[in-house]
């Protein structure tokens, strides 16, 4: 049965004064911090900075998207320390520490001292701002540990693109650190030869080396920093968790009651160094042109994020922080982090983002340089990124987006050019663990290989075969104009040749086997192919299945391709030639399968749901429901493999097949605080601490609990708890937001834009679960 939306005109006064707003979530200490593990994130455009008081001291690390070195590691760009005397940091009493969200910025405030730090969206500038009720002197220093060349060795070299497998001595290289002026200038230049000369040698990709690009040789990248009335003062040796560094003092000229310390980035890739020079002189001048507009700008900025989306949740009649109100501060955090690297040449790294720290707090073991994470540092794992940012569409951060789809389309042509030299047919071939060049990573690729081996091939228990990660950020280019209306025609030569990839090299390989390259049905033959990781050396696997099929149906609709009688027909034909879904019966119910067969499991993905999530196949409003309910309930995999941890989507399953109670307990379990004073910095999981897949499966958990769509209709809360207050922004297909407050059971206020969506909108608050099967 469908319910009918009352719409009413205003809030009431009592669902203001109960339900959170977004500055109930600030962070705030009370306490100075132990260690750079209880650092706070701030940032905005492409910077990330963690920042802490330690001992008196404020401290904060620098990193920036797109700051690779020649191995592929992504290198901090250094630490800052910053001294006060006399310091007003020494008292244990009155220290506060405080995230503010809504204007992105952090303060630190103690007797009569403040001190502000904040980023600039728009320019690649770092402000800290200080007053104080009476003169200070401030010492601001600038600590590296590249001051000298330093080896790499063991598991050290999990944070570049050799891993397990470093070929020769790996050396990352000492930066360029002097006084200049008033200021500390810092940078460090790639050499010519990078990782990208030698897996183009290991791949065999010689013949083609000239066409591809590499985002790596000669890429420089540091910055300037400078204070207000401070000047240089003396250089320093010193040990900050067992790594050793060099400092860089500037020293205020005389006591004041006002500080100002400013920090200029800039990135190059030219051979010409002096180009970088005068490129990071001319970034100083013009961030010096635009004055104070440029915090007025930034704070407008992070208003606007605010209001186009938020889910702000409290336990019915509760006033304390308990576990519903965690999911609800988290989110907001956790979307704070990914807004700090909004506008990142790179998308967000999935295995720490832009906010790792010293990895001795991650793991004690390893005793390296705040430069590591684990798993890569230019290595993108598909499975991993897509739930960075698949959230960005309903939270309605379209521009946001852009960063991880145009880094597929610039490397299309590299992954055409392996089709072409491997196995001489179109289409562009993305491996799962790709590197920011297009090419496999080298050490997932493997070193050690039989003779004759497929060269186009990985070498790789985990990755074989797994080509299909890719569509997901296909759907995601065509979501863009679903929901916003964008136009999206530079993505669709990407997308079709993505899908000529699949169509040509599954006809390939049925021809090297036999006579015929479709079945008995006229249908591909997607053998070897890959569940994830899960399901290895499978035979029609659903989620390659589920993606090709939804892919292009959505293309199939999209004017320009119906306007080009050429793509039209191909796609057209393609489509008909994709296999049909593979089901099973288990207990006597029809079940989804991972696929027709598999020879192993891998891992412990679940990707026999897949056709729920991301490929929205099945799930409420839509057919056969029941059949994928069966498969959450029956199939032993999906049982065994069940969890909130990581990358895991179990929350998102449950919500998308209107399981309230399970949804409410994985997103729960999802989105509790994570242990670390810093309640989002989740981890590590599977991968890295802050680990962004745990926080970006946790915000599309919440997303799908609050509102879902199907043929056209609105469904708002499909999985959401009657109990659980909230008021939520979300946004929806046909340039849709969608904005309601639910209290005390009631639906109080919903507005949507535009108006003439408010007849699709349907409500599911406690509908069964069998109303829900039928509603389609």
């Amino acid at each position: 049965m469908k319910y009918t939306v009352y719409l009413f005109l205003f809030f009431t006064l009592f669902a203001k004064a109960q339900l959170p707003v977004l500055d109930n979530y600030n962070p705030i200490w009370n306490t100075q911090s132990s260690n750079s593990s209880e650092s706070m994130p701030l940032g905005a455009g492409d910077i990330g900075l963690n920042v802490w008081v330690e001992k008196g001291d404020l401290y904060f690390y620098i990193s920036r998207s797109g700051t690779f070195d020649e191995h592929n590691t992504l290198l901090k760009l250094g630490r800052v320390k910053v001294t006060l005397t006399p310091n007003p940091f020494k008292d244990k009493e009155g220290f506060h520490q405080e995230l503010v969200l809504r204007d992105g910025f952090v303060t630190i405030a103690q007797n009569t001292t403040r001190i502000k730090l904040w980023v600039d969206v728009f320019k690649p500038v770092i402000h800290l701002d200080l007053t104080s009720g009476i003169p200070l002197k401030m010492k601001a220093s600038y600590e590296s540990w590249r001051y000298a060349n330093r080896a790499v060795k063991g598991k050290a070299n999990n944070a570049n693109s050799y891993k397990w497998a470093p070929q020769g001595e790996i050396i990352t290289y000492k930066d360029s650190v002097s006084f200049e002026g008033n200021g500390i200038k810092f940078y460090h230049r790639n050499r010519k030869q990078t990782v990208f000369d030698v897996a183009v040698q290991q791949q065999k990709m010689e013949s083609v080396k000239d066409q591809m690009s590499n985002p790596l040789a000669n890429l420089t990248f540091g910055g300037f920093m400078e204070g207000k009335n401070m000047k240089p003062a003396a250089t320093y040796l010193g040990k900050y968790q067992n790594t050793d560094f060099k400092g860089y003092e500037l020293s205020s000229v005389q006591s004041s009651k006002k500080h100002q310390l400013k920090i200029y980035l800039y990135t190059n890739q030219s051979g010409d160094q002096s180009l970088w020079d005068d490129g990071l002189k001319n970034q100083i001048s013009d961030a010096k042109a635009k004055g104070n507009k440029a915090e007025k700008r930034t704070v407008s900025w992070w208003n606007n994020f605010w209001e186009r989306s938020f889910i702000y949740v409290q336990k019915n009649n509760s006033s304390k922080k308990d576990s519903v109100y965690q999911m609800g501060q988290n989110y907001q955090l956790f979307r704070y982090m990914l807004g700090c690297n909004g506008y990142g040449k790179y998308p967000t790294k999935f295995n720490g983002g832009l906010f790792t720290v010293d990895p001795v707090f991650t793991d004690s073991t390893l005793n390296f340089t705040p430069d590591f994470r684990n798993w890569g540092g230019g290595t993108m794992t598909a499975q991993n990124q897509r739930l960075v940012y698949f959230p960005m569409l309903r939270s309605g951060d379209f521009d946001m987006m852009k960063s991880q789809l145009d880094y597929y389309l610039g490397l299309q042509k590299n992954a055409e050019l392996r089709s072409k030299v491997y196995w001489n047919h179109g289409g562009a071939a993305f491996t799962e663990q790709l590197e920011n060049f297009g090419l496999p990573n080298p050490s997932e690729y493997g070193w050690k290989r039989p003779d004759g081996y497929d060269p186009g091939m990985e070498y790789n228990p985990w990755l074989e075969y797994e080509w299909d990660t890719v569509l997901e950020f296909c759907q995601m280019m065509l979501k863009q104009q679903e929901y916003n209306g964008e136009p999206i025609q530079k993505y669709t030569p990407f997308i079709i040749s993505c899908i000529r990839f699949f169509d040509e090299h599954y006809q390939y390989l049925a021809k090297s086997r036999g006579s015929k390259a479709l079945d008995a049905n006229g249908d591909l033959i997607l053998y070897p192919g890959s569940a994830a990781e899960t399901y290895k050396m499978a035979y029609n696997a659903n989620s390659t299945i589920a993606g090709l099929k939804v892919v292009t149906e959505q293309l199939l609709k999209l004017s320009q391709v119906t306007s080009n009688k050429e793509d039209y027909a191909y796609l057209k034909a393609f489509y008909n030639r994709i296999p049909p879904l593979n089901f099973a019966e288990i207990e006597k119910h029809k079940t989804l399968a991972p696929a027709k067969s598999w020879e192993r499991v891998n891992n412990t993905e679940v990707p026999q749901l897949y056709p729920v999530f991301p490929w929205g196949i099945y799930g409420i409003g839509k057919p056969d429901l029941e059949i994928a309910l069966n498969t959450w309930k029956y199939d032993s995999d999906a049982l065994k493999f069940r969890s909130h941890i990581g990358w895991k989507q179990d929350n998102i399953f449950a919500a998308r097949l209107g399981l309230t109670a399970a949804a409410a307990k994985f997103n729960l379990l999802k989105m509790a605080d994570s242990g670390r004073r810093f309640p989002a910095f989740w981890g590590p999981g599977f991968d890295w601490v802050p680990d962004h897949n745990w926080g970006g499966s946790g915000m599309i958990g919440m997303q799908e609990m609050l509102l879902q769509e199907a043929e056209g209709k609105i469904y708002l809360f499909a999985a959401w708890p009657k109990d659980w207050d909230v008021h939520f922004k979300l946004h929806a297909s046909q340039k849709t937001t969608v904005e309601a407050v639910l209290q005390n059971g009631v639906l109080k206020i919903i507005k949507i834009v535009p108006k003439e969506r408010e007849k699709d909108i349907v409500n599911l608050l406690e509908m069964t679960v069998e109303k829900k099967i039928n509603l389609n």
